[in-house]
């Protein structure tokens, strides 16, 4: 069976290979179409549009950057979604907000088709481990067709229930991550004003009550000053508005959430948008310390 992949970027190009390197046969399509080109070395098809991925395929799975880019490869021009054989599955597994996800689903169902969103929590080098965790909405019998597929490329598979809500827990997953790593560099900014070392504020800060072990893998960056992209800052900035969207739809108030989305947002005004999510700390240091 071929299996479509649309979206290689720092995520997608990792958990393609993943499958790639357990046999399967690939069709792949990505905007920049250079970045297929190590798969289709190793045997993958290069697709010219989404739409030309479904007319070989049965299952497609995405991985894009936001809700807009999603829409366009399933219901744009060159959309796959129409094209599909009838009862295709497609496994979206972009950082998506809830409601876009059951829209999706909505859309899929309309065209005879069947739907999953299943986000992944993990970055750059769970994705290139195959330690990704799988958080998935949508019918567990669909589930049940791709988990093998997924255990190629994660290390869990959670089925969080239906659809919009496997796009839900990885929204609460990441305003975790983000608003943890604003205030740890907050702490460190506050920290070193006192006069305090970064190595001495992070070895004791992360073998204490306040250690993450995410936070425990940023220690090199925060320290090296090398803020080279696992998880863009711009991509977080951009899940922490779309919980903000979110909370407006569900009407609930989060206040620190709107706090933190501001300070990305300042970060990515200074230029920072593409580095690290951990140049957040970058954004706050003195111009003669960054």
């Amino acid at each position: 069976m071929k299996i479509g992949f649309i979206g290689l970027g720092i995520m997608g190009s990792r958990m393609a290979a993943n499958l790639q390197g357990a046999g399967h046969e690939l069709v792949v399509y990505n905007r920049t179409q250079g970045k297929a080109d190590a798969l289709v070395e190793n045997g993958a098809t290069r697709a010219a549009t989404p739409e030309e991925v479904a007319g070989q395929c049965r299952l497609v799975f995405t991985m894009l950057s936001t809700p807009e880019a999603v829409e366009e490869v399933a219901l744009g021009q060159d959309g796959f979604l129409r094209a599909l054989p009838g009862n295709s599955l497609w496994v979206d597994c972009s950082t998506v907000n809830p409601s876009f996800s059951k829209k999706m689903a909505w859309h899929a169902k309309k065209m005879g088709q069947r739907f999953l969103d299943a986000p992944v929590s993990g970055s750059l080098m769970p994705a290139e481990k195959g330690q990704l965790i799988f958080l998935v909405g949508g019918d567990g019998a669909d589930l049940e067709q791709v988990r093998e597929l997924m255990d190629v490329m994660g290390k869990a598979v959670v089925h969080v229930g239906d659809h919009g809500q496997g796009a839900g827990m990885k929204m609460v997953n990441n305003m975790i991550l983000g608003q943890a790593m604003a205030a740890f560099a907050e702490a460190l900014r506050l920290g070193t004003s006192l006069g305090i070392s970064e190595e001495m504020l992070c070895d004791t800060l992360l073998s204490g009550p306040a250690a993450a072990p995410f936070l425990k893998l940023k220690q090199p960056k925060l320290l090296s000053r090398n803020f080279s992209p696992e998880f863009p800052l711009e991509w977080l900035h951009k899940d922490l508005h779309l919980a903000s969207i979110t909370a407006y739809e569900q009407n609930v108030a989060l206040p620190s959430l709107q706090t933190t989305k501001e300070l990305y947002a300042l970060a990515k005004q200074q230029g920072l948008g593409e580095e690290d999510m951990s140049a957040i700390y970058r954004a706050l240091l003195p111009d003669q310390a960054k």
